[in-house]
């Protein structure tokens, strides 16, 4: 038997999205290798190369100076925005057999990545879509996810309808006297400190999260945000009632090189520290778990869950003990992107802690969409 010739492909990107491109495609197809990053070529903000890989400007000059083979594929892995642009840059070049990674061939590639990851390592990846509820109904079970929605968000140039059982929540209400039209739930309408509205600027959707544990009562309860929404059936609630649901994530993501170096690549890295120390000194006991988990690449993104009203209330005690202690230890930033750290940091939170209880909660995932 002879040995399979290797593949040669590129991708047009140099972010985080092309970093996660090049960690499905290796994995899913072993024999494939991603030999070059590529670029436009007015763009000079980028790395010289990624893992040792060059990042190559998209112009005939970079492409026979790198010995680039217009015969092999290329994946263009960026905002969907940039797509187009792209494609029709590498065409112009001689690239015939040109890939966008839409949002169907990223569902694909990271469905595909995180069951056989999670196989590998004897952990179960169950699709709610995939379940049945046995005919049951139950009336009196009720669900609700509610879409953090605030002032500062983009139009959006897709149409969307909100789901049945999804509701507008705005958030970040307490800093601004402009009210969305058509929305009754507000993330200040709890009284005393039962809202965190003021903190929208630094703890994101999570003034929405805290919001639903504190002003809520629905059976199962999630949290969405108004250009990302859970792919549900429409049965949702009785197949989380038929089958004994605990959570619902979104299906992770792969991450370059781990997830705590994702972070501290992003992100400000002493910030991260800070956040460790925490468990290394109010959470002894699960600083190891922590430890093994962030230097893993999977965690579920965008502060998105369904949970069961007692596991709602069990996460966010623990979440927000952590956060909180995090924030009065670092404060506040001047940059707007990374004064958001909280935000960032609890998608990272929420993912490991369910992933460390596993033998407590049964947790099962969704797709989403991500609107343009």
């Amino acid at each position: 038997m002879g040995i399979e010739r290797e593949q040669v492909v590129y991708i047009a990107g140099a972010s985080s999205r092309a970093k996660t491109a090049k960690g499905y495609i290796e994995y899913l197809s072993p024999n494939t290798k991603v030999k070059a990053f590529f670029v436009s070529a007015e763009m000079d903000d980028n790395p010289t190369n990624i893992d040792g890989i060059p990042v190559v400007s998209i112009s005939k000059e970079e492409i026979e100076k790198n010995g680039i083979d217009i015969r092999n594929p290329v994946y263009i892995a960026t905002r969907g925005v940039n797509h187009a642009k792209l494609e029709a840059e590498l065409k112009e070049l001689g690239f015939i057999d040109v890939r966008p990674i839409d949002v169907h061939l990223d569902s694909y590639m990271r469905n595909e990545y995180v069951k056989r990851n999670f196989a590998a390592a004897g952990k179960n990846f169950t699709l709610l879509e995939n379940l049945s509820d046995g005919g049951a109904r139950n009336a009196s079970i009720m669900g609700k996810i509610y879409v953090a929605s605030s002032v500062h968000d983009s139009a959006l140039r897709d149409d969307y309808t909100l789901q049945i059982n999804e509701e507008a929540l705005q958030v970040g209400v307490s800093m601004t006297e402009e009210r969305l039209p058509c929305i009754e739930k507000l993330d200040n309408s709890g009284k005393g400190t039962e809202n965190i509205s003021s903190l929208n600027s630094q703890f994101c959707e999570l003034t929405g999260l805290y919001w639903i544990w504190k002003n809520t009562t629905e059976d199962y309860v999630g949290l969405a945000h108004y250009r990302r929404h859970f792919l549900l059936p429409d049965n949702w609630i009785r197949l989380c009632d038929a089958n004994n649901i605990d959570v619902i994530l979104p299906v992770p993501l792969f991450v370059s090189p781990s997830v705590e170096q994702d972070y501290r690549t992003r992100h400000v890295a002493k910030d991260w520290d800070i956040l460790m120390n925490y468990f290394r000194t109010s959470l002894p006991d699960e600083y190891d778990k922590a430890k093994e988990f962030f230097a893993g690449n999977l965690y579920s993104p965008c502060n998105m869950l369904i949970a069961r009203r007692d596991v709602l209330n069990e996460l966010c005690q623990w979440l927000f003990s952590i956060v909180f202690t995090v924030y009065r230890r670092v404060g506040d930033k001047p940059d707007r992107y990374q004064r958001r750290y909280p935000g960032f940091m609890s998608e990272r939170l929420i993912s490991y802690y369910f992933d460390s209880r596993r033998d407590r909660y049964k947790v099962v995932y969704a797709n989403k969409n991500f609107l343009n």
